[in-house]
Parts: structure tokens; C-alpha cells; sequence
């Protein structure tokens, strides 16, 4: 009963923002059996799919045919449903890495959606970039790091017309979701929307400020929705009050079922998840906000995704990340003549610095790490993201050095730096790299003045981005940093290629390190 009563409460949200109900919703057991069994391999395939006719039709043909002795569920799929196609990436003959990713942006341009009944696809009124593979849509986090790569190639038009997707995703329906998809509204991923706007910012003053103010405040009041009823250790969605009085985020979800396009997944690690208290998919979802999914950093036991605790952890780097939304917030609250929410904003940055400061620093490691609310102290999971204070501008100068001979001792391999020093088998673990962290940490260093070692790994990152190009034509997801001359992998699907945000940050460590 419970369950079906948040169903319909989804349903009618959905209602509301007239947007089509979930796949989950829409199909019912036709969904769960598709998914369950696997019928399409990739649990993403399904819920991306285009019905040739309305879903009164096909589940009417669904429930008198499934029952009979010769019924082959993915024949009937394939009849009643128009399968999703990836972006299909050729390579020109004779062209360098860098020439190829220019070429590249056109092929995984998608033009301003059209509606198509029963999509689960948002339509987005301008054109914008897909990370490639599995991922059709445009994601949030992805963004940022591909708009490094398209400022280089100069392509300020797709900036800017992606800033605008993202504007009207804001206005539309409150928030930025982890991507266009109706499956997606329940949770967001990093926010970066206000350093978007700053990019384009560098390029055009003030007058971006002034567009993008009303935007950039409506979502930073998504992020902090509900501190106004917080006591002290309480969290409400995304917001909790610490200790002190201080207000710092987690990531959260606020649908408590599994995710529809990893459904089968997630349904698995129920029925061995080991906390007891009932947010196995409230924890699996809030990772997927966090876009590290999954990770050491977010399970209790450091190895084993069955006892995830995403809502019981201050991370790091989203803290550090809203420290500088509110930062920017101030400067364009400025822009804009609001004298009183420029100071406003600028408090809560140095309120949030300090209290980042104070739960999130370790001063025994000299290192920064996820705050345990159950624990009441830091978690000890080394992760690469332990340096994102430095890419933020929050860490003493003191701190900084301890992050460095952290990042050169404990993650830098052959290939950059590796995500954390754990072998799970997941994902966001070792031995793999990614461009987003790799970027981050790389520009951290930086700012810091520890250039030697920044251009150390944004060489050895390129180095195996050329390699593997040029032994496959392809440019991934992920990369094995450990050992260059392996794959990576882990996770729920297999290495994507393309690839969004790895051309972006190929192209701006190009620029900053090959360019002269």
C-alpha cells in the first residue's frame, strides 16, 4: 500500500509538470518482467525506447499474449517499441586527436528536441552535447567538463545554448535533474550551473550575470530547501544542521525506489543490502546524484556497494562546490545592484568554508574527506576528490601542501591520477581515471602553485587518451591509469566510448600544456 500510494504520488507530481509518467509507471509489469530478465541487455535500453503506439494497446496485447506457450518477450518488445540509437563515431583519416574532437562536436550535437509522445525524454529547446554511448541525453555534471573542450575549439554558441537548457531545466521544473529524462527528476548531480554561468561570464561581463541570476538563485534554493526546519544534527532532503549550528549538503533522492534504468541492479542489492534501515534506494539514488556511482567513499565497509550509507555522509566536494555557487551568487547578485543579497551570499560562502573546514579536514592525514553523521568524524576513504578544496579555492595553503603529497604518494600512476587507492570492482574506484577528476585536480594544483606536479598528470592522462585513440579510434569514458596497457571497467555497463567530457578536458590540458 505504501508503495503504491508514493507511485501515485509520482504520478500526479509528474501530472503537474506535464511531463509523461515514468517508465515504471507508464509500463507497470511489462516494465518489471523487461527489466528483470534482462530482455534488452542494458536495463537503460527499455526505458529510453519509443512506444509505436499507445501504451493502452501494447498492454492490452502484453497481457493476452504473455501467457501463451510460444510468447518471446524481447520479440515483443522489439515489435511494439522503437529501440534508441547512440551517436555513431567514425574517424577521418589523417587527422590529429585534437582536429578529430572538433570534428567530434558535431557528431554528438543533438538539435532542440521535438515532443514525442510517451518519450521519456525531456525536451530541451536548444541544441546541446551528449556524452556519447548509452547516454543520449544531455547530463548535468558531463557539461561542465565537455564546455572546457568546446571553449577551446571556440564553440561559445553551444555553451551558451547548453547554459540555456539548463536555465529553462531550472525554471521548468525547479532544478537541474541528473539528465533529460523523466526518469531522472527525482535528483540532480553536481552543481555546476553557476560556473557554467562564470564561464561564459570570462567571455561576456556582466550582462551574463544579469540573465542568469534568477536561475542561479532558484536552484541554489533547491539544494538548500528545508534548512528553515532543521534542529541541530537534523537532515531534511539535501540539508543538514550540524553540531555547531553550521549548515552543510548530502546527496539524496527523493524517490525511495529503485532506479528504472538500472532496475534489475538495484532490486539485487536489496536483497543483500546490510544497513537495516530501509534506504537502499534512497542511498543508490543519492549516489547517482553525487555522480560517483559507485564508490568505496559511499559504503560502510569501504568495499562492498550492499552497505552504501550516501545519506549519512557530508561529502566533500559537493560542499566545496556550493561554497563557490555561493560565491559566484554573491559577485552576481552584485552585478545586478542587490547590495543586501551580495553581502547575504558572501556569509553563507564563509560560513560554509569554515564549517567545510571544520567536519571535513583531517588533520592526521593531512587530507580531506567525507564527514560521517553517524560516526561524528571523518571517513578515512581515501578518494581523489579529498582534493577538490584546492580546485575550489577553500583549502589553506597548509592544507594544500598536505593534499599534494597525498595526491603524488597515494594516486598518482602511469596514467594520472587513479579515483581512490580501493579495488571494488566498481566504477569510481581503482584502478580507473576519469576526465572530470582528473581535470579537477590538475586545475587544483594549479591554484596552489604546484604546477610541476599539475602538468605531470595532465600529461600522463593525455598520453593514454592518445594511445588508446590510437589503437581504437576511441576516445572513453574511463580510462585504467594503473596499468595503461588494460581497460577499465566495473560498474553496471561496459566502458562507453565517445566521449563528452573526456574530449573537453583532453583538449583543455592541450591548451594548457601543448598549445606553446
Amino acid at each position: 500500500m505504501k508503495r503504491m500510494f508514493l507511485l501515485l504520488l509520482i504520478a500526479c507530481q509528474l501530472v503537474q509538470a506535464q511531463v509523461t509518467p515514468t517508465p515504471d509507471v507508464l509500463w507497470g509489469q511489462l516494465f518489471k518482467d523487461v527489466q528483470m530478465t534482462h530482455t534488452l541487455g542494458d536495463n537503460k535500453t527499455f526505458v529510453d525506447c519509443l512506444p509505436k503506439h499507445e501504451p493502452s494497446v501494447i498492454l492490452k496485447k502484453y497481457n493476452q499474449q504473455k501467457g501463451k506457450a510460444a510468447f518471446d518477450l524481447k520479440t515483443f518488445v522489439l515489435e511494439n517499441f522503437d529501440l534508441p540509437s547512440s551517436p555513431n563515431v567514425k574517424v577521418t583519416q589523417g587527422l590529429s586527436l585534437k582536429e578529430h574532437l572538433e570534428e567530434l562536436w558535431n557528431v554528438l550535437t543533438r538539435q532542440k528536441d521535438s515532443v514525442k509522445k510517451w518519450s521519456s525524454l525531456l525536451p530541451l529547446p536548444y541544441s546541446y552535447i551528449v556524452p556519447g554511448g548509452r547516454f543520449r541525453e544531455i547530463y548535468y555534471w558531463d557539461s561542465y567538463f565537455t564546455m572546457q573542450g568546446l571553449a577551446v575549439s571556440k564553440r561559445y554558441d553551444l555553451i551558451e545554448d547548453m547554459v540555456n537548457n539548463f536555465s529553462y531545466l531550472i525554471m521548468h521544473y525547479g532544478h537541474i535533474p541528473n539528465g533529460n529524462r523523466n526518469y531522472y527528476l527525482g535528483r540532480a548531480q553536481p552543481p555546476y550551473f553557476a560556473m557554467m554561468v562564470e564561464l561564459l561570464h570570462e567571455k561576456n561581463g556582466d550582462a551574463v550575470y544579469k540573465k542568469y541570476f534568477p536561475a542561479m538563485e532558484r536552484e541554489y534554493a533547491f539544494w538548500m530547501n528545508g534548512t528553515e526546519k532543521l534542529k541541530s544534527m537534523q537532515a531534511h532532503r539535501r540539508v543538514v544542521k550540524m553540531p555547531d549550528g553550521s549548515i552543510l549538503n548530502r546527496n539524496w533522492d527523493d524517490v525511495n525506489l529503485p532506479r528504472q534504468e538500472s532496475y534489475a541492479e538495484d532490486v539485487a542489492t536489496s536483497k543483500v543490502y546490510k544497513n537495516g534501515d530501509g534506504m537502499v534506494f534512497r542511498n543508490l539514488r543519492g549516489c547517482a546524484e553525487s555522480g560517483i556511482d559507485f564508490s568505496s567513499r559511499w559504503f560502510r565497509d569501504t568495499m562492498h556497494i550492499n552497505t552504501v550509507e550516501t545519506s549519512n555522509l557530508i561529502p566533500v566536494d559537493l560542499n566545496s562546490l556550493l561554497y563557490v555557487y555561493e560565491t559566484l551568487l554573491s559577485k552576481a547578485a552584485k552585478a545586478n545592484g542587490q547590495p543586501a543579497k551580495e553581502k547575504m551570499y558572501k556569509l553563507k560562502a564563509q560560513k560554509r568554508k569554515a564549517a567545510v573546514l571544520k567536519y571535513c579536514w583531517n588533520a592526521n592525514a593531512n587530507y580531506f574527506f567525507d564527514y560521517d553523521l553517524r560516526k561524528k568524524k571523518t571517513t578515512g576513504r581515501w578518494n581523489i576528490l579529498g582534493g577538490i578544496p584546492l580546485f575550489c579555492g577553500l583549502a589553506t595553503k597548509e592544507q594544500a601542501e598536505g593534499v599534494q603529497k597525498n595526491v603524488e604518494e597515494k594516486f598518482l600512476k602511469d596514467g594520472g591520477v587513479t579515483t581512490s587507492i580501493f579495488n571494488t570492482g566498481e566504477q569510481w574506484d581503482a584502478p580507473n581515471g576519469w576526465a572530470p577528476l582528473e581535470f579537477i585536480t590538475v586545475k587544483g594544483l594549479m591554484h596552489y602553485g604546484y604546477k610541476d606536479l599539475a602538468k605531470q598528470i595532465a600529461e600522463r592522462w593525455m598520453n593514454i587518451n592518445e594511445r588508446v585513440f590510437a589503437s581504437t579510434g576511441k576516445m572513453l569514458e574511463k580510462y585504467n591509469v594503473e596499468d595503461i596497457h588494460l581497460e577499465s571497467g566495473g560498474g553496471e555497463y561496459p566502458t562507453q566510448d565517445g566521449f563528452g567530457w573526456t574530449n573537453g578536458v583532453y583538449l583543455a590540458f592541450w591548451k594548457l600544456f601543448k598549445e606553446k
